[in-house]
């Protein structure tokens, strides 16, 4: 393509309007989500229970209570982090670039961008996942669930969610930075989002300014950061967030749950289906549309692998038995979930990827003007967000195994004859002991943080659609009415 023939680099800002509220909701999200994760780790612990019971007489509750129940650092707001564990966080980090720069992977270009150009994508996410479990594996043979992944994972796991965070505001302000670095008919395809270059410092920053921001590094060459970010580190860090509190559990009480056992493995199965299929990623919005900041960046290494566990750390202090009903009931939500979700993507994907393969060939579409083909068969026929009714009702499978949800850290005085200080009675105190963790008072609350993730993923894939219904009004105009008219329901045929 000459020079003369290519496209502007640099989209018009006029026609996308703000979204998720504009610089005042960025701000809000911005400082908001971070310390609503904070929140859900400090407020359900093994210290004094989930919720900490102070929560549950707020007429009584003061501050100094409230840190000594959450096991608030001794250090204050400076213990939040540490520099040791950063820098094994960002060895993680580290080991991951170099499993996508050495080990062989598929090569595939993207769709066509507004400038006319295609990117290069290297795919090998599942296999770097595979190596990465395999050492997890090996180590956990050797040492059981004391294995050092683990213990490092349930130890510092505070300072682990202050390492995510400095890295998503690090590479938020990384991209803005180079992204005015773009220039029209750039030889490399590098462009602005559509929506984000609005002029407002903020939310540009938040939102994502440039769309594919790309670097080349020494050693490990061109690397895609918003794909990277989505696929592998948060992504793959929920399992090892699983698995480490899956241990946790086995440490301290000598066995894991039928509950974790099948939380984990639903979740491990999302995740490696999603890594297995990596090369769907470059047919969705995030990577055709979203430009990347920190709202993705955050979403991906820090939301996704703290918030998304949290059903799993539940468990790792208070274990839930399902049984055999139990079992069956949960895995036929998860079933149908995951049927509708992989089904709706893996037909989408053919269809654009191949319209002549036999499995999609027979299905029925409009031909836009804009030269995109809108399925109205299939899956896609019978609502046109059909994908994200399969992933929220695989949400609730994800919850479910926590059950009615709440417990309280019982402590009581050691038996006589031990030698050890009473928990109460003595001038200095006593040294407290653990008896045992019931549900008492608790008993529900703790849903309002194990079943927080059914009504965020709910909120999230309503706003995602209407997001996306914005965006396709745009593109296709007259056909995009054409087609809501021949596939009117959005998410759940015949409800909404």
């Amino acid at each position: 393509m000459s020079k003369s023939q290519r496209k502007p680099s640099t989209p018009a800002a006029s026609q996308h309007g703000y979204e998720f509220g504009g610089p005042l909701g960025a701000l809000g999200i911005t400082f908001g989500l971070p310390i609503l994760t904070y929140a859900f780790a400090f407020m359900c612990n093994d210290v004094s229970g989930c919720p900490a019971p102070s929560a549950l007489h707020p007429s009584t509750l003061t501050l100094e209570t409230l840190k000594r129940e959450v096991g608030w650092p001794k250090e204050g707001i400076m213990g939040l982090g540490s520099w040791s564990v950063t820098g094994w966080v960002l060895m993680y980090y580290l080991t991951s670039l170099t499993l996508q720069a050495f080990l062989p992977g598929e090569e595939s270009l993207g769709v066509e961008l507004s400038n006319g150009g295609r990117l290069k994508y290297k795919f090998n996410a599942f296999r770097s996942s595979l190596l990465i479990t395999a050492g997890a594996g090996v180590g956990t043979a050797i040492y059981g669930a004391d294995f050092v992944l683990w213990t490092f994972i349930w130890d510092n796991y505070i300072q682990i969610i202050t390492a995510n965070l400095g890295m998503a505001f690090f590479l938020a302000t990384f991209v803005y930075v180079r992204s005015f670095q773009v220039k029209d008919n750039d030889p490399n395809h590098r462009q602005l989002a559509p929506g984000g270059h609005s002029g407002n410092l903020l939310y540009d920053w938040f939102i994502g300014r440039e769309l594919n921001p790309r670097v080349n590094l020494p050693i490990f060459g061109e690397i895609d950061i918003k794909v990277f970010c989505e696929i592998r580190p948060g992504l793959f860090g929920w399992v090892l967030m699983d698995l480490a509190f899956v241990a946790h559990q086995y440490r301290v009480y000598g066995y894991a749950s039928d509950s974790i056992i099948f939380l984990t493995g639903f979740q491990a199965l999302y995740v490696f289906d999603a890594l297995y299929m990596e090369p769907a990623i470059l047919t969705t919005i995030d990577v055709i549309m979203d430009g990347f900041g920190f709202m993705l960046a955050f979403g991906d290494i820090a939301w996704l692998p703290f918030v998304y566990s949290l059903q799993a750390r539940y468990l790792a202090v208070y274990p839930v038995r399902l049984g055999l009903t139990g079992i069956a009931g949960i895995l036929a939500i998860q079933g149908v979930g995951y049927y509708i979700f992989r089904s709706a993507n893996n037909e989408k994907n053919r269809f654009r990827t191949n319209p002549d393969d036999p499995k999609v060939a027979h299905l029925e579409y409009l031909q836009t003007a804009s030269g995109s083909k809108l399925l109205v068969t299939g899956w896609w026929g019978t609502a046109r967000h059909i994908n994200y009714l399969g992933d929220w009702i695989m949400s609730w499978s994800y919850c479910m195994p926590t059950a009615i949800a709440g417990y309280v850290v019982q402590y009581s005085s050691p038996a006589s004859g031990t030698g050890r200080s009473p928990a109460n009675g003595g001038i200095f105190g006593g040294e407290p002991v653990r008896a045992e963790i019931v549900q008492g008072e608790a008993r529900g609350w703790g849903m309002v943080i194990t079943y927080f993730y059914v009504l965020y993923f709910a909120v999230l894939l309503i706003h995602r659609e209407m997001r996306d219904e914005e965006k396709c009004a745009k593109k296709y105009g007259k056909d995009w009415e054409e087609y809501k008219k021949r596939v009117p329901y959005r998410i759940v045929p015949y409800v909404y």
